[in-house]
């Protein structure tokens, strides 16, 4: 006579599975995927631990953990994920939201107030960061641009979800090139863009390395400065006078970039700041306005 798998004896067995093949976390991780599977919340587990499992949801759990030790991604596995209070789809298609992310919503709400502001939020991925604005702006003119056509759904379906869509543009486009130079510009530029450099690219973990998207990743060049670069080069011409352009970087980039945005007379200050673990994660840089005239 074959066991009864029931919640808690799964957890326990799974947990134990998890640790042996290294993966982080590993009861929490066991948690989250048989929740998805029973269509529950983490907490309704503890409150059913003598329930049993059916034969096709013990079927759908075995595929989930074979999949998760072979480092593909919780949250691709689960099609979830959670930023700045809001329940996230996410695909393999884009970028998993980091929580450090939420210092470019953090930010911006601080540059600027209520009001009527035009608002770029360049490479959306799953538009994590333009719906967190939308939803704490409402009265901000707000548009999200991607070169991908995948990522770009998701993110009209998570701004359909959390009932922002019709506060948000969605264009697909590559970088800056799309745009009429006669076009009004923007009060305010915020983009998490690919910063991954060569040279780090083979040390990632392979839940990132093998399964999050290359081209949301790698930032071009040893450094992975390339792209951002570009950025800085091309976001005055899409800024008002006195706009401000918001940039996630990685670890140690601040070491290249602070020389190369000091010099660039188009912008007449910057600054970085640091997010929770003390590591330099955002550089904001503002456009020159306009000399006043006596």
């Amino acid at each position: 006579m074959e066991p009864t798998w029931t919640i808690l004896k799964v957890l326990q067995w799974t947990t134990d599975y998890f640790r042996r093949h290294g993966i982080d976390q590993p009861r929490a991780t066991a948690e989250i995927l048989l929740a998805s599977v029973l269509g529950m919340e983490r907490l309704g587990l503890y409150l059913h631990f003598d329930q049993p499992l059916h034969d096709e949801e013990l079927a759908r759990f075995r595929a989930l953990i074979r999949r998760r030790a072979a480092r593909e991604p919780t949250q691709y596995l689960t099609g979830r994920q959670e930023f700045w209070s809001l329940t996230l789809e996410v695909t393999p298609a884009v970028l998993i939201p980091r929580p450090e992310t939420e210092l470019l919503v953090e930010t911006a709400l601080e540059f600027l107030a209520d009001g009527r502001f035009s608002v770029l939020d360049l490479a959306t991925g799953s538009g994590a960061i333009v719906i967190a604005l939308a939803r704490e702006r409402p009265s901000w003119a707000l548009t999200a641009t991607d070169l991908s056509p995948a990522a770009l759904a998701v993110a009209q379906r998570n701004a359909r979800r959390h009932q922002v869509a019709d506060h948000i543009a969605l264009a697909a486009m590559d970088l800056f090139s799309g745009w009429s130079e006669r076009a009004p510009g923007f009060d305010l530029i915020v983009t998490n863009p690919p910063y991954i450099g060569d040279d780090e690219f083979s040390g990632l973990q392979p839940e990132v390395g093998l399964f999050e998207p290359r081209g949301a990743l790698l930032g071009g060049g040893r450094l992975g400065l390339d792209l951002i670069r570009k950025i800085l080069a091309a976001a005055p011409r899409r800024l008002r006078p006195g706009g401000r352009l918001l940039l996630e970087i990685g670890m140690g980039q601040d070491q290249h970039l602070e020389s190369l945005v000091a010099a660039d007379l188009n912008y007449d200050a910057h600054g970085f700041r640091k997010d929770y673990a003390g590591i330099t994660r955002l550089l904001w840089a503002r456009t020159a306005a306009p000399e006043a005239t006596g």
